[in-house]
C-alpha cells in the first residue's frame, strides 16, 4: 500500500494548514455548517501543537507554519524538477519540457505534452530516489487544482476515500524503475537534471528582460541555480526531503 493512514492524515493536515495560513476563510470552533467535519482533524493537529486557538477561531501555530514551509520548499523542488519527468519519450529519451519555452500559447504546450509517447515517470524517479511516490502524486494534485477548497462540501471530498484511492491506484500502476533498468535510471535522471537548469537558465534570462533589479536579480538567479547543481548526482535528494513533516 502506498498511501497509508498517516500519510493520509499528513496530506489532509498539510491542506488544513495552508488554508489556515493562506486562506481568507476563518474556520470556528463553533459548528459552522460543512466546516464542522473538519473537527476531528482541527483537534488533532491543536493536540500536537500543529494549531492553536485564538478567541473562536482555529490558527496555525508557530510549529504548523514550520511544517508547511517546509512542504512548500519540497513543492518548489517537485515544480522544478520531479515534474519535468511527467512527460517523457522513453524510447528515444526526449522530454517533452525540453520544448517548453518553444510555444506561444497553453493549449499548443497541453497538445504537446499530452502526446501519447510520452510516458509520466515521476513515480519511478521518486522511488528510485527513496522519496515517498504518494506525496509527489498529492503534490502533482495540487499542481492540478484537485483541492479546490472554494468547491461546495470540499471538506467531505478531503475526508473520503476517494481522492486518496485515486492517489493509491496512480501509484500501483505507473512505471517502476525495474522496468526502465538500473542504468536507463541513472540515465534518464541525470537528463532530467541538466534539462531543469537549462530550463532556470533560460526562465531566469527572461525575468532579467522583464525587470530592471540589475544585479540584484543576478544574485537571486546564482542561488537558485547553485541550488539545484547537486542534482546532477542521480541518487542526490535535498535534506528537506528527509525531515519528516508531522510527528503524530
Amino acid at each position: 500500500m502506498f498511501v497509508t493512514d498517516s500519510n493520509k492524515k499528513t496530506f489532509q493536515s498539510i491542506i488544513l494548514l495552508n488554508e489556515l495560513v493562506n486562506g481568507t476563510h476563518k474556520y470556528s470552533t463553533i459548528d459552522n455548517g460543512d466546516d464542522k467535519l473538519l473537527e476531528p482533524l482541527f483537534v488533532d493537529l491543536m493536540s500536537h501543537g500543529y494549531i492553536e486557538v485564538k478567541g473562536q477561531y482555529y490558527e496555525a501555530s508557530a510549529k504548523g507554519i514550520e511544517v508547511l514551509n517546509i512542504f512548500m520548499k519540497r513543492y518548489t523542488e517537485y515544480l522544478k524538477l520531479y515534474d519535468i519527468f511527467s512527460f517523457v519519450d522513453l524510447e528515444k529519451g526526449e522530454f517533452a519540457f525540453s520544448q517548453y519555452f518553444d510555444f506561444d500559447t497553453d493549449q499548443e504546450w497541453d497538445n504537446y505534452k499530452n502526446d501519447q509517447r510520452f510516458d509520466d515517470v515521476r513515480i519511478a524517479v521518486a522511488l528510485f530516489k527513496k522519496l515517498d511516490p504518494a506525496e509527489i502524486v498529492f503534490m502533482s494534485f495540487i499542481n492540478e487544482g484537485r483541492f479546490d477548497t472554494t468547491a461546495n462540501a470540499w471538506q467531505m471530498d478531503l475526508l473520503s476515500n476517494d481522492i486518496w484511492g485515486q492517489i493509491e491506484r496512480i501509484c500501483a500502476t505507473a512505471i517502476k524503475p525495474e522496468e526502465i533498468g538500473d542504468d536507463a535510471m541513472k540515465d534518464m535522471i541525470e537528463q532530467g537534471a541538466d534539462l531543469m537548469m537549462k530550463l532556470l537558465e533560460e526562465e531566469n534570462k527572461r525575468q532579467q528582460q522583464n525587470n530592471d533589479q540589475g544585479n540584484a536579480t543576478e544574485v537571486v538567479e546564482e542561488e537558485t541555480v547553485e541550488y539545484y547543481q547537486p542534482y546532477y548526482d542521480p541518487f542526490y535528494v535535498s535534506p528537506i526531503w528527509l525531515l519528516p513533516l508531522f510527528l503524530w
